[in-house]
């Protein structure tokens, strides 16, 4: 399969919403209710919260026979190389075909001076979670979270790269 990684623009965000709604449900079906879901789905990808991820972090989008597939949403990196990976959201159907290691590689080959990255999973998420390991980061915390009322166990890990 080919595909297309570019930076996302202004004209993506529709299409990054449903990815990012889509993926959501389908990851956290039997993980996190999904009144809680959607909830957090409104907030984190409404349109000003876009904009704002646009304009102060790192986005990037992979785009199969013209249509966003997937996302990465890097933060830039710090003074001492530290940079936080928010977000790797692709279709299901998508998922299993290089598209996150391909996401990954890009944010790591465009992050200037990382030493570092960043991110969170649900410690149920196995998916994710063997996604990450693969890639070789490494769990440094387990957080438990209010989550809109909902107690999200969290995993932090690290890239060293």
């Amino acid at each position: 399969m080919e595909y297309i990684i570019r930076k996302m623009n202004e004209e993506d965000i529709k299409e990054v919403q449903k990815v990012a709604g889509t993926s959501w449900n389908h990851t956290y079906k039997d993980i996190i209710p999904i009144e809680v879901q959607e909830k957090f789905l409104r907030s984190a990808y409404s349109d000003e919260m876009m904009q704002r991820r646009l304009k102060h972090t790192l986005m990037y989008v992979v785009v199969v026979d013209g249509k966003i597939v997937g996302f990465a949403n890097f933060s830039r990196v710090d003074d001492s190389g530290i940079a936080e990976l928010f977000a790797i959201y692709i279709y299901p159907e998508y998922q299993g075909k290089g598209i996150g290691t391909s996401l990954l590689k890009e944010g790591i080959n465009n992050l200037e001076n990382v030493k570092e990255i960043y991110m969170n999973v649900e410690k149920d998420n196995n998916n994710g979670k063997t996604f990450y390991n693969s890639k070789g980061f490494e769990v440094v915390s387990h957080v438990d979270e209010d989550f809109d009322g909902y107690i999200l166990k969290t995993i932090r890990m690290v890239l060293r790269v």
